[in-house]
């Protein structure tokens, strides 16, 4: 099997570059229900994502008809060491530095496929399926968020935890953590998780859960891919809001937002009626986004200026919080809203709300999304940069980068809210600082080819290298959220006291070390005889 792939390709890839017109379809068969195809369109596809900092063309993409097709594939490369190939699993292609790419094997395109590849007549064994009694759903470890949400309002109900966008895959953010402004009190997605399916680096299709192959299941969540392919996720649901009060409020004492952030968060464990449903946060050092965040939010016709508000180092800093209600609480969310915001020492000035369907919530990132594909602004390079900040130096950090690194210009949104530790498991593979309470900073820009330099991939590049090198000579301990090293020694570092763990994992479940090689921590065993990082 093994040879015969590999002999495949190579006639494949023979076929593609000299221009023969032969159909290549008939010799990538070998066994899968899907397709196997090295068409310059999938290839073209597979060899970029999202952060479009990096290009890698793969041999060829497997469009999969199910797990067993996975299978077969991850385990051909495993027996094929003397030659080697490589397998990285592929959702809706939104890493940043090149996380699901290969050069030197091949690309599992897990979303998108089963519409486009297998007809509308999508197999019942990768629907999401939903047990209402139980109140989880089995998913397709390549079902976007938004289809699964989708699914499960069909029933009523809905996950507990999110992330900002949902046209990502299942798998992926499993694979990274899954945050948004639920974590404070549901915990990231990784930690509402009952059962996952796995193809290992093996090549072996199993199930595990807190009972059940117990060790694969804690090191494939956040495990950045390094251990296994997930194909089915059980995902715990709860009764879905109809709708939702969003608010905004602003401050110019960062002390004092973070403080309301923090108290906030505290709440997590008082009745629904007494703390809000979501606790985000942004930070505005640019005239021009404060508008464009109004105008995106309300279209209020007078616009604001940053130096009326009195900002402390012409810094802005907003609250972004959600009550969730629906027919049976409306009458009563007024008043719990108001209760709660009594509490809290915003620009009194400055409060907007909007009300709007749950679904719309959630899915609001899409619709900036579209506006921007509309003006040719999406498909450009986004040198993202996301922190986990320690509580203890939020403070520092805000002076440090907020108030200098950043100037009056940030190419993007930057958030920033705190979480609860005591939220993540610590069986995971995820990294967080070593505080009850953390920060996620994350830097989401844009680079643009406009003849501005601030707005410049290089400048974008340059700056966030010296907010690292401030953190680093600072003695901030931060962590990287979707981490992206070079070096074994920073990924060692990162990992702190869990890398001893995180490589006996890799030994186990991945020993030739095939998978997910564009996260750059171990290199194939057939390029190398070292088990390191790259």
């Amino acid at each position: 099997m093994a040879s015969k792939l590999l002999l495949t390709f190579a006639i494949c890839r023979l076929i593609v570059t000299v221009g023969l017109t032969m159909d290549p379809t008939e010799l990538l068969r070998l066994g899968v229900y899907g397709q196997l195809s090295v068409d310059p369109s999938d290839v073209q596809t597979a060899s970029l994502d999202f952060g479009m900092l990096s290009r890698a063309e793969p041999w060829a993409v497997l469009h999969p008809a199910s797990a067993d097709d996975i299978t077969r594939v991850v385990k051909a490369a495993y027996e094929s060491e003397a030659h080697g190939f490589t397998i990285s699993a592929r959702g809706h292609g939104h890493s940043i530095n090149g996380q699901a790419q290969t050069s030197n094997g091949v690309v599992i395109q897990m979303s998108g496929s089963r519409g486009r590849r297998l007809g509308s007549s999508t197999p019942a064994a990768l629907r999401p399926h939903v047990y209402e009694k139980e109140r989880y759903v089995d998913v397709w470890g390549g079902e976007l968020w938004i289809d699964v949400l989708r699914s499960t309002l069909e029933h009523g109900l809905a996950p507990k935890s999110w992330t900002d966008y949902l046209y990502l895959s299942v798998g992926g953010t499993l694979s990274n953590a899954g945050i948004s402004g639920q974590a404070f009190h549901q915990g990231p997605q990784i930690t509402n998780v009952h059962e996952l399916d796995v193809v290992t680096g093996k090549g072996e299709l199993l199930t595990c859960s807190e009972e059940q192959n117990s060790g694969l299941f804690h090191a494939v969540l956040g495990g950045l891919g390094q251990f296994g392919i997930i194909t089915r996720a059980r995902i715990s649901l709860e009764p879905a809001p109809k709708r939702v009060r969003w608010i905004r409020v602003l401050y110019s004492d960062f002390s004092t937002f973070t403080r309301d952030q923090e108290y906030l968060i505290s709440l997590h464990e008082l009745p629904a009626s007494q703390k809000f449903d979501y606790v985000e946060g942004f930070v505005i050092v640019d005239e021009g986004l404060i508008n464009n965040w109004r105008s995106s939010f309300f279209s209020p016709r007078n616009p604001v200026k940053i130096t009326s508000l009195g900002t402390d180092g012409g810094v802005l800093y907003c609250l972004e919080i959600t009550k969730n209600y629906d027919e049976s609480t409306a009458d009563t969310t007024d008043q719990e809203v108001e209760s709660l915001l009594k509490k809290l020492n915003f620009i009194q000035s400055s409060v907007f709300t909007t009300d709007l369907l749950y679904v719309d919530f959630l899915d609001r990132v899409h619709k900036a999304e579209l506006k921007l594909r509309s003006r040719g602004l999406w498909e450009v390079p986004h040198p993202w940069l996301n922190l986990f900040i320690p509580k203890s130096r939020i403070a520092d950090f805000d002076k440090g980068v907020f108030k200098g690194i950043l100037g009056n210009k940030t190419g993007g949104p930057i958030l920033i809210y705190p979480m609860n530790k005591h939220k993540w498991d610590n069986r995971s593979s995820v990294v967080t600082p070593d505080e009850d309470v953390f920060y996620l900073v994350a830097f989401l820009r844009s680079a643009l080819d406009n003849g501005e330099e601030m707005q410049s991939l290089e400048y974008l590049n340059h700056q966030n290298r010296r907010i690292l090198k401030f953190c680093d000579e600072a003695g901030i301990k931060a962590k990287q959220y979707l981490p992206h090293y070079t070096t074994q020694e920073e990924w060692v570092d990162h990992f702190g006291d869990k890398w001893g763990q995180f490589y006996q994992r890799k030994m186990e479940f991945d020993p030739s070390y095939i998978l997910a090689t564009g996260q750059r921590i171990f290199k194939p065993s057939f390029q190398s005889s070292s088990n390191m990082a790259l």
